[in-house]
């Protein structure tokens, strides 16, 4: 499954358009479909009753190679394109958001590590995550700065070769199960990105929050009490940190938009399915126009969106900016997920709100798109934003 970004470009984007998967490609997919239907949604019902982290298929997944796509082959890893990473992340959120999202935690880790990171870092802490099942984590969030990162109080002093970090860090995905962490502290020569240990002294793991879908994901506060860490561990320079966390979300947007576009397409399906079999008043509900043409609604984003993420992978494959890219499909995505579940638990009626069908967990799981990653009003700030900046 070893592939050439370049390449996955070029053949896309070279010689007119091309809307065929390779052969490859269609390799990857069906190898994820098979897995989220056998492996993932028989567990997904009762990983949201208990919350647990799903240990048992985060191994399955890396031992069948559907985990760290996007680490190069020479750090030990597939080496897939960003496109062939977001084939793989629709068919596991079809399966189970929550999975996927811790899954997909250790792509946002260490997307800073790859856009920063020197050689020894790299085969260091990317080489961790292939040679063992191992999760890490992306800190930067705090109790009082979401959306406004540069709003964060955690600070980094420098103390000869060491730098000293203290502050608290809030809702961490993967934060009670991390090998190691990307952590973004403000100094006196601004924003510095820093891989830590999660063992290292003076870390503290909070309680596992209690969230409202996704369930299974861990999500947790992290306070760095007076942590050292070596300047080794700097991801680039003191100053660039902001940069390097913020050109990380190009990378991994689209696969989170994507994961919105699998939950889309399981709420679509079920909802699809349930109103073929469900009759009122002597015919399938389908055939009532009401129905069909929320159905009709449903497809039509999904396919959208699903070639905006494609756009956004193939923009970032080819080597090009994909900021905007990646925005409008996350943005997209979110919205429309959030609108197919909540479609699909009214063509259910009475039995989508309990839960022993599946759309009322997939109405709760898709909300946290629009909020994690950059909410869906940032999205149209930076869209907007890039926006007014053409000359038309």
């Amino acid at each position: 499954m070893k592939r050439s970004a370049v390449n996955v470009a070029k053949r896309w984007c070279s010689g007119g358009m091309c809307l065929e998967l390779s052969e490859d490609q269609m390799m990857i997919q069906d190898l994820a479909r098979k897995f989220s239907k056998e492996i993932i949604i028989p567990a997904a019902a009762e990983l949201d009753r208990t919350g647990a982290y799903p240990h048992e298929l985060f191994k399955q997944a890396w031992e069948t190679g559907l985990a760290n796509p996007h680490i190069p082959s020479e750090y030990g890893g597939p080496g897939l394109s960003n496109l062939d990473s977001v084939i793989i992340t629709e068919e596991l959120a079809y399966g189970c958001t929550g999975v996927t999202t811790a899954l997909e935690a250790n792509g946002l880790a260490s997307a800073p590590v790859l856009v920063a990171g020197t050689d020894e870092q790299k085969k260091n802490f990317l080489g961790r995550l292939t040679e063992e099942p191992l999760k890490a984590a992306y800190c930067v969030t705090e109790p009082g700065a979401g959306s406004d990162v540069q709003g964060l109080k955690t600070k980094a002093v420098r103390k000869g070769d060491e730098w000293v970090v203290s502050g608290s860090k809030m809702w961490i995905t993967n934060g009670g199960v991390a090998n190691w962490f990307f952590v973004l502290a403000n100094s006196d020569e601004g924003f510095v990105g820093f891989v830590v240990d999660a063992d290292s002294p003076g870390i503290t793991v909070g309680r596992k929050e209690i969230n409202m879908g996704q369930k299974c994901s861990d999500t947790r506060g992290i306070t760095f009490d007076e942590v050292v860490i070596p300047n080794s561990q700097v991801l680039g320079k003191p100053g660039q940190g902001f940069k390097v966390a913020m050109k990380a979300f190009d990378k991994t947007r689209p696969p989170v938009a994507m994961g919105a576009v699998g939950l889309a397409r399981r709420a679509y399906e079920e909802a699809v399915a349930y109103s073929k079999e469900r009759k009122t008043f002597g015919k399938a509900i389908c055939e009532n126009q009401a129905i069909s043409f929320m159905l009709a609604d449903m497809l039509m984003g999904i396919d959208a969106g699903r070639f905006l993420v494609y756009r956004a992978a193939l923009e970032a494959d080819a080597g090009r900016p994909n900021t905007h890219f990646a925005s409008m499909a996350k943005c997209f995505c979110a919205d429309h997920a959030n609108k197919v579940a909540a479609d699909a638990v009214q063509i259910f009626g009475g039995n989508g709100f309990n839960s022993e069908y599946p759309v009322e967990k997939l109405m709760r799981d898709a909300k946290i798109y629009q909020i994690y990653e950059g909410t869906s009003q940032i999205q149209r700030m930076i869209i907007s934003r890039w926006l007014l900046s053409q000359d038309y």
